[in-house]
């Protein structure tokens, strides 16, 4: 659920329209659900009315074709009136009775916030009354007309450090692993794989490659299919460090460095080149290991991609609209590629918008982004800007959640080498297809052809690539 909202510029910080028109954002219970969907036997609740459940549940089928547990405390007009910790507690028994679920998340909702409940209270008196509620139950404050789902996943990561982690004997060779909700499934599998070929013992939370990687488990669980477990997170305090990526898991970081003493380091990205290097020479320096030879190799493999494609970014105009994070990841990316940041919108406020290289970042809607996207070459959102890139005939891309018409969204990968490699091919030939096919005869295609021969005797050259300085300005 999108609730209205002031439009502000980054430039200006004055509002420019009073609500949203065509919602690009989803609400904070719904990151704190996903992020709870990363635990293993977990049953997200949200503490609101059964619409509120039931439209956050639709997406979440409709972008992970996948079955989704998600409960609600089915609050009514009395209830909302009266208050609500009779629903909170009719419905942590009935699904301690029906689930067995290992962990309950708690989510409220615009509803219960606007009442003003005191869940907190409300929890204190459930478990002393019912002691056979042994479980984690973790909540956390999401009002949906506050923040958006970027902040609503940072919360529910903090309020699971704040309860649960505890100092331990550190465990060498442990790390933990703090993934933003930027991150698929895939880019988790990819990470973890990354930080075990260091040697290193990745714990990874909230993990969703276990839990929503569409996989076929082998019996039906009305909890969670899979993630991290309440053991692995009371373990969390013995890593070495924590790897936060993304600037929204800051605050999470922090606070486990605070509870636990485990040193954190936050990387804002790892798409791109520079991104992708900082986080192989930091695992390197952890584990006191080279960077594995498959790494060097996928490292040249990525820039011999970034060679082959620079001729088809350079100068082409993109417009994105994407939480906080995402948008950094793929806004520095673009711009490493020579692309002109033409148009950035997003959902709220973060520190890395300040450092974007775009004409304006804007706290807007899809509206806000057509409106700035026209003469763009590329337009990337996720689903719900179809309808604008088909209005302004440019080139869609469909990045983010939810991506509900077309497949395999949950397995896309595009951090590391090996990920960002594939974005530049993917986005490559999204430009190859909608634009000027090059010809032998044409000037660019015959300095590339030049390129693949090798520099001519006298030719000055890049550091390392054989690459003739006067290529780019040339083309």
């Amino acid at each position: 659920m999108t609730a209205p909202a002031a439009i502000h510029d980054r430039a200006a910080g004055l509002a420019t329209k009073a609500c949203t028109v065509n919602p690009l954002k989803m609400s904070q219970p719904l990151g704190a659900a996903l992020a709870f969907l990363g635990i293993a036997g977990s049953m997200p609740l949200f503490h609101g009315s059964q619409g509120c459940t039931a439209f956050g549940l639709v997406l979440f089928v409709r972008h992970f074709r996948e079955s989704i547990p998600l409960q609600t405390t089915a609050m009514n007009e009395v209830t909302t009136i009266l208050g609500g910790g009779e629903n909170i507690e009719k419905a942590l028994l009935n699904i301690h009775k029906r689930a067995k679920p290992a962990f309950i998340g708690i989510a409220s909702t615009g509803l219960t916030e606007t009442k003003g409940d005191d869940v907190a209270g409300d929890l204190r008196l459930i478990k002393g009354a019912h002691p056979e509620l042994d479980m984690p139950i973790v909540y956390v404050s999401t009002p949906d007309y506050q923040g958006a789902f970027q902040d609503g996943w940072a919360k529910a990561v903090t309020a699971i450090m704040e309860a649960l982690a505890v100092p331990a004997p550190t465990v060498k060779g442990q790390v933990t692993i703090l993934p933003g909700c930027h991150m698929t499934p895939g880019d988790i599998v990819e990470l973890r794989d990354i930080v075990t070929d260091f040697g290193l013992s990745p714990i990874v939370l909230p993990d969703l490659s276990g839990s929503l990687d569409g996989h076929v488990p082998e019996d039906f669980s009305p909890t969670s299919l899979g993630g991290t477990t309440v053991t692995e997170i009371g373990q969390i305090g013995a890593s070495e460090a924590t790897i936060a990526i993304g600037e929204q898991m800051r605050p999470a970081a922090q606070v486990l460095t605070e509870k636990t003493g485990v040193p954190a380091k936050v990387f804002d990205s790892l798409t791109g080149l520079a991104a992708a290097d900082e986080l192989y020479a930091y695992l390197s320096a952890l584990s006191g290991r080279p960077v594995p030879d498959k790494y060097r190799r996928q490292r040249s493999q990525l820039v011999d991609a970034m060679l082959d494609a620079h001729f088809f970014f350079g100068g082409k105009r993109v417009a994105i609209g994407a939480e906080p994070d995402l948008l950094w990841a793929l806004g520095a990316w673009c711009k490493d590629m020579g692309c002109e940041l033409a148009a950035a919108v997003t959902t709220t406020e973060s520190p890395v918008l300040a450092r974007l290289a775009a004409e304006g970042v804007r706290l807007g809607d899809l509206e806000d982004l057509e409106a700035q996207a026209g003469g763009c070459d590329l337009l990337i959102t996720h689903s719900h800007g179809r309808q604008a890139a088909h209005r302004l005939g440019i080139p869609f891309l469909r990045m983010g959640l939810p991506i509900f018409d077309r497949l395999g969204a949950a397995h896309r990968v595009i951090v590391g080498y090996k990920g960002t490699r594939d974005l530049v091919f993917e986005v490559g030939n999204i430009f190859l297809a909608n634009g000027h096919e090059w010809q032998p005869g044409d000037g660019a295609f015959d300095v590339l052809q030049d390129h693949r021969q090798g520099p001519a005797a006298g030719d000055a050259t890049c550091a390392g690539v054989g690459l003739p300085h006067h290529s780019t300005r040339e083309t």
